[in-house]
Formats: C-alpha cells, structure tokens, sequence
C-alpha cells in the first residue's frame, strides 16, 4: 500500500503526516484484503486549508481517493478542525468499503444458493435468462 499525502495552503507538519497515516492504517484489514485480491492498493490523501471564503474562522478540508484494479473509492469532508475532517474522511471510507464487500458476498451467496437448488431439481429456473 503506498500512501501520498498533499496539504494546500497550509504546512504538512510531522504530526498532521503521522495522524494521516494512522488514520489510514487503522484501515488496515479491508485494505489489506483488497490489496491480497487486486494488487496494489494506492491511497492519495489530500488535506487544505479553506478560509478565503468563509467569514471567521479556519475551515478545513480532507478527501482521500483508494485506487485499485477494481475500482476506487473516495470520501471527503469539510469540518473546522483538521483532525475532525480526517476521522471524517476515514469513517465514511470505511462505511464505504464496507457496504461494497458485503455487496459482493450477498450477491455471491445468492447465487450459490441458486445454482444449488438448480443442481438438485428444486428449481426450474434457467440461469442464463433468469426466468422460470
């Protein structure tokens, strides 16, 4: 897994890089699971500072794009803290990968279960057109 991580209009200081980068691992299983199933997993991890157009105050603003073979995922958020639009970020990735793999097992399952009952005769449904 290769993490990149960009800051705009504000300094990466070590500290904001290593919270990014637990945040990130913290992760860990769902992308270590995609990682073994597509290959390399990259993470591009964008943080910025926003302030030209609010009226008081800094606002900041997080997304992260996760680039595999098979697809990406993105998530972004807008919060007053920067440690808060990180976690953010993180929680709806994970939501996010998440709700895709257990699409897929469900969708799988389901058609395990048909091709079964197909195989012992309890269903004449034809596979290839879906009806009955």
């Amino acid at each position: 897994m290769k993490i990149n991580l960009q800051a705009k209009n504000m300094e990466l200081t070590p500290a904001i890089h290593e919270y990014v980068v637990k945040r990130v691992t913290n992760l860990g299983k769902l992308l270590d699971t995609l990682e073994e199933k597509t290959g390399e997993v990259m993470v591009n991890f964008n943080v910025a500072k926003t302030t030209n157009h609010h009226k008081a105050g800094d606002f900041f603003h997080a997304d992260c794009t996760v680039s595999t073979k098979r697809g990406n995922h993105f998530a972004s958020a807008d919060e007053e803290d920067l440690y808060a639009a990180i976690d953010a970020v993180k929680e709806s990735l994970f939501r996010e990968i998440s709700k895709k793999k257990d699409r897929k097992n469900t969708l799988f399952k389901r058609g395990a279960t048909s091709v079964k009952k197909i195989m012992k005769g309890l269903s004449k449904r034809n596979p290839d057109t879906a009806k009955y």
